[in-house]
C-alpha cells in the first residue's frame, strides 16, 4: 500500500488515548505517514523534545490531554501544565518549525449558561478547573498560531477505545433493571471516530490552503442530555429504554462544577474551512453501535438481562 506523500508527515500526540488511537486509524486508512507519540514517548512539557519530535512534520494533531475533570479541582497546577503549559511548549516549535497544529480542547472552556448554540467567538467563561486549564492552551494557540494553529472543540467524547458515558450504560445494563441518569445537562454527543476523520480533513484543508487557522467546534449536529443519550443507546441496541430513568444534576454532586448547556455552533467548518460539520449525534451513535467492540457489549446486555 503505497503512502500519500503530498500530506507529508504527521505526529499525533497522545496517541494511546480514546482520539488518538481513532486518528492514527483514519491516517491510516487514509495512507498518510504518521508517527504515534504517546505519553511514554514524548513528554510533551520538554520544549527540547518537543522541537526534535516536530521537526520535518506537517501537521501535529494534539490529542494529549489531563481529563480528569473532578481531579483537576484538587491539582490545578498539574492539570495546566498538561493542557496549558505544555501546549504553549507544543505550539511554540510548531511556529518555529512551520508545522500547523490541530489542537483538541472541550466546550468546558465556556460558561454553560447559554439558550442558544455558542458560537466559535463567544465569551469564554470556565466554570471548572479542568476548563480553565484547557483554556490556557487554546490561548497558546491561537496567540503563536494565528494562521497555522487551528483549535477544535468538542464535547460528551465516545469511542472504542478508552471509558465513556455510552460504553458504562451499555456494561451496566447486564447489572441493573433500572439506572437513573441525568436529565437537565444539554449536549452533543460525539463519536470520537467520526471527530478524528474530520480531524484529518482539517489538516488536509490546511495543508491546500483552505483552512483558516482558528477554533472550530467538532460536536455532532443536533443536541439531546444524557438521558436522551442514554435511552438511544439502549433502543438502539435492542434493550427497553423505559429502563432509563430522568434525575437531575443534584443528584449526582460531583467536585467539579458540570457546564448546563454544552451545545455548540459549527458556523467556521463551512465558512473558514470549505467542510461539513458532523452529522446529527443520532446517526453517529448508530454508526458507532455497529462496530465490534460497542457491539458485543450489547449483546452482553441483552444477554446479561432481558431488555
Amino acid at each position: 500500500m503505497s503512502t500519500d506523500s503530498s500530506a507529508g508527515r504527521w505526529i499525533v500526540t497522545g496517541a494511546g488515548g480514546m482520539l488518538g488511537q481513532d486518528v492514527l486509524t483514519v491516517l491510516k486508512r487514509a495512507r498518510i505517514e504518521a508517527a504515534a507519540l504517546s505519553r511514554a514517548d514524548l513528554d510533551i512539557t520538554d520544549p527540547a523534545a518537543v522541537r526534535a519530535a516536530v521537526e520535518g512534520a506537517s501537521v501535529v494533531v494534539n490529542c494529549a490531554a489531563w481529563t480528569d475533570v473532578d481531579g483537576a479541582e484538587t491539582a490545578e497546577e498539574a492539570a495546566t501544565a498538561v493542557n496549558g503549559t505544555a501546549v504553549r511548549v507544543l505550539a511554540e516549535a510548531c511556529a518555529a518549525a512551520h508545522v500547523r497544529l490541530i489542537h483538541v480542547s472541550t466546550d468546558y472552556v465556556l460558561p454553560g449558561d447559554a439558550s442558544e448554540p455558542y458560537r466559535e467567538d463567544a465569551e469564554t467563561g470556565p466554570v471548572n478547573a479542568y476548563g480553565r486549564s484547557k483554556l490556557v492552551g487554546e490561548q497558546a494557540v491561537t496567540e503563536l498560531l494565528p494562521q497555522d494553529g487551528y483549535v477544535v472543540r468538542t464535547a460528551w467524547l465516545y469511542g472504542e477505545h478508552g471509558p465513556n458515558f455510552v460504553a458504562t450504560m451499555l456494561k451496566l445494563a447486564a447489572q441493573r433493571d433500572t439506572l437513573d441518569v441525568v436529565d437537565d445537562q444539554h449536549g452533543q454527543p460525539t463519536w470520537s471516530y467520526a471527530l478524528a476523520g474530520r480531524l484529518v480533513d482539517l489538516g488536509l484543508a490546511a495543508l491546500k490552503g483552505w483552512a483558516m487557522g482558528g477554533i472550530y467546534h467538532g460536536t455532532a449536529s443536533g443536541r439531546t442530555t444524557w438521558m436522551g443519550l442514554a435511552r438511544e443507546t439502549y433502543r438502539l441496541s435492542g434493550l427497553d429504554p423505559e429502563r432509563i430513568r430522568p434525575t437531575t444534576s443534584e443528584a449526582f454532586v460531583r467536585p467539579a462544577a458540570r457546564p448546563a448547556f454544552s451545545v455548540l455552533a459549527h458556523d467556521a467548518w463551512k465558512e473558514e474551512a470549505g467542510l461539513e460539520p458532523l452529522p446529527d449525534w443520532r446517526e453517529q451513535l448508530a454508526q458507532a453501535l455497529a462496530t465490534p467492540g460497542f457491539a458485543a457489549l450489547a449483546k452482553a446486555a441483552r444477554d446479561g438481562r432481558a431488555g
